[in-house]
């Protein structure tokens, strides 16, 4: 049990850092989709299927560093489904940020599209081509999407509540330096 009043210096990171890019990586997945087919988009989709994997190596550290470094205890005030939500929330995410670029990739090769990292690291069909299969996981990819953005809406809605209504500490045991100062004092 982790009794400390705020995450981790590196769980601070990897939360902002996969965040943000998870919130990039689908604005650029939403943005491309439509476009007409160019050298343009298949730049774009380029750089989507680079920033995906990424972000399935940041979640894959990032779940290592969140199992090896337990979460500081949630504040005594919430009830206990308050606490189990606030669990669930997380660990949906979790999932989400593991099965958003591996249904990415799954589907890229179905579709007979190979993924090659950054343009240099040729990454192994997970599957056979297979256009069927490539639509229905188009469709998984998707709507794992949209349920990150519900999610989303979700976890900063939480965390925005504790901060102005509750006025806890939650919020800011994750912000990069706002914390510094409840930290500090007696």
């Amino acid at each position: 049990m982790n009794t400390a009043p705020r995450y981790t210096s590196t769980a601070i990171f990897l939360h902002w850092l996969v965040g943000l890019g998870m919130i990039g990586t689908f604005a650029l997945g939403f943005y491309m989709v439509d476009l007409p087919l160019s050298p343009n988009k298949l730049k774009l989709f380029s750089w989507h299927k680079w920033a995906g994997i990424s972000l399935l190596v940041l979640a894959v550290v990032r779940l290592a560093w969140r199992m090896s470094h337990p979460a500081p205890q949630l504040p005594s005030h919430m009830g206990a489904m308050a606490r189990l939500a606030a669990h669930a929330g997380h660990w949906v995410l979790y999932l989400l940020m593991l099965a958003i670029p591996v249904s990415g990739w799954l589907m890229s090769s179905a579709q007979g599209f190979s993924v090659v990292w950054f343009g240099v690291v040729p990454l192994p069909d997970l599957v056979a081509k297979n256009a069927e299969l490539g639509a229905i996981l188009k469709q998984v990819h998707v709507t794992l999407n949209y349920t990150l953005v519900v999610a989303l809406v979700g976890h900063i809605g939480a965390a925005l509540h504790h901060h102005f209504i509750k006025q806890d500490t939650i919020l800011t045991r994750m912000l990069p330096f706002a914390g510094r100062a409840q930290e500090l004092r007696p």
